[in-house]
């Protein structure tokens, strides 16, 4: 590949979603391109559009300009140039990838690369949106994968009135980022409102009628059957790694990037869903921004470095029946749960676990201390706790030796 001198043309930004559009608000001059048809949006709040909580413009970002509809096909390293599907070229003197995820379709009977009638991923805004016309009080939804977006997809779909469904795969729900007690408590959450939660539940196939193909039912490992008239897909994300692939670039679970988010080409970038970074991928909003601020502050010719993210998992269970966030006075009820986790909530041989309980309230606390230092907890209901606990472990400093572990399940978080 020949060689060019650095160019003054503008960064070109493949991926309009939450880190393409933080950059392009950071850094003038950009091209931002972008597939979907609506402008970027906050995907965080899916499921508040999906329970009609919030239209879309609500959850709009501030304004950003993006050529909607477009597809980058190809890269060109060697001209530093950018093909799309409508036939438009564009020039870079530095390229951005921000492609994304895409939802992980399983393997099951039944589903092939056309998705049957009433069969929804749920990922973008048009499925939350499809998902939304298609929900009615009294049908029945069969929700597949019991992860953070499954979960949410779960409470937003029994509060349209659906007969819900959450079969998940694993020991408990949000085993990523949820201990055993406090997955018990969140599945106590969902069933209070109707959902039925199947764990340790492998789905097999999917049963359809034939003329128009439409889901009927999802079979189980075990050969029961669970009816469904939609069936929703929440069964993780795939980095979107193709065109770095095609273009030759690093790529390994993600597309490979140093600590200026670059690419093994040196006039590409890469961040957010679709970048590794020291062999992590994060797949979350906050990291996501959080390298798109280092990114700009690169493009601009100032010293930034990103050194990674310690990311706090944040989750409203809220019913637009309340009005308002949900204060700790009512996080045990059925109008909204919240909960936050960080770290490892799993402990390891060696470590000290410190858990406090309120039934009565719906809260619970556990924090788990590896070698004199936090390494992770999990809160639901009461999160008075949740700032401090954060800042004590993302300093990452040795506690105090005379400190009480309990000081650390107050709301001070230890500080």
């Amino acid at each position: 590949m020949r060689k060019k001198t650095e160019s003054a043309t503008p960064v070109v930004v493949i991926g309009a979603g939450m880190a393409g559009a933080r950059l392009a608000a950071r850094v003038p001059g950009v091209t931002v391109v972008g597939e979907e048809r609506h402008a970027p949006y906050n995907r965080v709040l899916l499921a508040d559009v999906l329970a009609g909580r919030y239209e879309p413009d609500v959850i709009a970002l501030p304004a950003t300009e993006v050529r909607r509809g477009v597809r980058a096909v190809r890269i060109d390293r060697a001209d530093r140039l950018v093909h799309c599907d409508d036939g438009s070229v564009l020039r870079y003197g530095r390229l951005v990838l921000a492609t994304g995820s895409n939802p992980v379709l399983p393997p099951l009977r039944g589903l092939g690369a056309t998705l049957p009638d009433g069969v929804h991923p749920f990922r973008t805004l048009d499925d939350a949106l499809a998902l939304r016309a298609a929900v009615r009080p009294g049908v029945r939804a069969v929700v597949i994968g019991g992860g953070l977006l499954g979960v949410s997809a779960a409470r937003a779909l029994a509060e349209c009135g659906a007969q819900v469904v959450l079969a998940q795969q694993g020991e408990h729900l949000m085993e990523r980022q949820l201990d055993p007690e406090a997955a018990a408590l969140l599945r106590g959450h969902l069933e209070a409102l109707g959902v039925e939660v199947h764990t340790e539940c492998r789905v097999r196939g999917l049963r359809c009628a034939t003329e128009p193909t439409a889901v009927r039912a999802v079979q189980l490992a075990d050969g029961y059957e669970l009816a469904a008239d939609l069936t929703v897909l929440a069964c993780g994300v795939r980095p979107r790694t193709g065109l770095a692939l095609a273009a030759g670039l690093e790529v390994r679970k993600g597309i490979v990037v140093d600590d200026e988010l670059r690419t093994s080409d040196p006039y590409i970038h890469a961040l957010g869903d679709c970048a590794e970074h020291r062999a992590t991928l994060y797949g979350l909003a906050g990291p996501a921004l959080e390298q798109a601020d280092v990114l700009a502050e690169v493009l601009a010719g100032r010293a930034a470095r990103y050194e990674g993210t310690r990311a706090l998992t944040r989750l409203s269970l809220r019913s637009g029946r309340t009005g308002g966030p949900v204060g700790p006075e009512s996080s045990g009820s059925l109008d909204g749960l919240d909960l936050a986790a960080f770290g490892e909530a799993r402990p390891l041989p060696g470590d000290d676990v410190v858990r406090l309980a309120d039934g009565t309230r719906g809260a619970y606390r556990s924090v788990v201390v590896r070698d004199g230092r936090l390494a992770g907890g999990v809160l639901l209901g009461d999160l008075g706790a949740v700032a401090g606990l954060a800042r004590t472990w993302q300093d990452d400093e040795p506690l105090p030796p005379a400190m009480s572990l309990l000081h650390l399940l107050t709301d001070d978080g230890g500080h």
